[in-house]
């Protein structure tokens, strides 16, 4: 079997798992976006995967990002930014992405609002929220939440379209469903409507489709082991 067709067969049970769990928990059927994490994949798994249909890519290093865009620029793919953001890369990321799952401070969102170019849509971005408390985790804590969605919706050329996390990681799918069922008790209750959210991987996104989630960030599951970054 070639890479292509194991990704294409990978891609298809990930797509099969999906809609089961859209079933089995009451979610109607294709509510629930697939963004395929290539980070550390090459530009061929991704055209590979976009061959078996997938579109939504998600990236967490900028400049690996930026290569792969390039060698892919013919193909209609939409790119999510999913990694911790620096000052320094704002303006790359305004200008060659559609999403932004990571924003988590004020500033980044004044950068991204401030350099996403003109001709291009709204940049939609969601706020990371650091559900689980964990001290080594990027996201804003829930309380500081209403406060930092109020002023990002203000921000022009942006769109705010909700919430994204990633919780300490459990096998436990009781502990795996609490942790996402917060994150969409924080989005229901924010005064500013938000109609995403962003949570579940490889491991947990059944959990995750059960408690709400509006798109699953699977990378293993699609493209197998992760390869190191050069």
């Amino acid at each position: 079997m070639t890479d292509m067709q194991d990704i294409a067969s990978r891609l298809a049970r990930v797509q099969a798992a999906l809609r089961a769990a859209e079933h089995e928990h009451g979610r109607a059927p294709g509510s629930v976006a697939l963004v395929a994490v290539s980070k550390t994949q090459g530009a061929d798994a991704i055209a590979a995967a976009y061959a078996a249909g997938q579109r939504a890519f998600g990236e967490n290093y900028v400049q690996e990002a930026l290569a792969k865009q390039a060698a892919l620029s013919a193909l209609p793919l939409e790119w999510h930014f999913i990694g911790p953001l620096q000052g320094n890369k704002t303006a790359e990321v305004a200008a060659n992405f559609s999403w932004v799952h990571s924003v988590d401070r004020l500033r980044i969102a004044e950068r991204l609002s401030r350099q996403r170019p003109e001709g291009l849509p709204p940049l939609n971005v969601l706020i990371q929220v650091n559900i689980s408390g964990e001290a080594s985790k990027h996201g804003v804590a829930p309380e500081a939440l209403p406060a930092l969605a109020a002023q990002v919706a203000d921000l022009p050329r942006l769109r705010l379209r909700g919430l994204m996390a990633l919780p300490e990681p459990t096998p436990d799918f009781a502990l795996q469903r609490a942790a996402f069922r917060a994150l969409a008790e924080l989005l229901r209750a924010c005064p500013v409507p938000m109609d995403s959210l962003s949570m579940g991987t490889t491991d947990d996104f059944v959990a995750a489709i059960a408690e709400g989630a509006t798109m699953v960030r699977i990378g293993t599951a699609v493209f197998g082991p992760r390869l190191s970054r050069a």
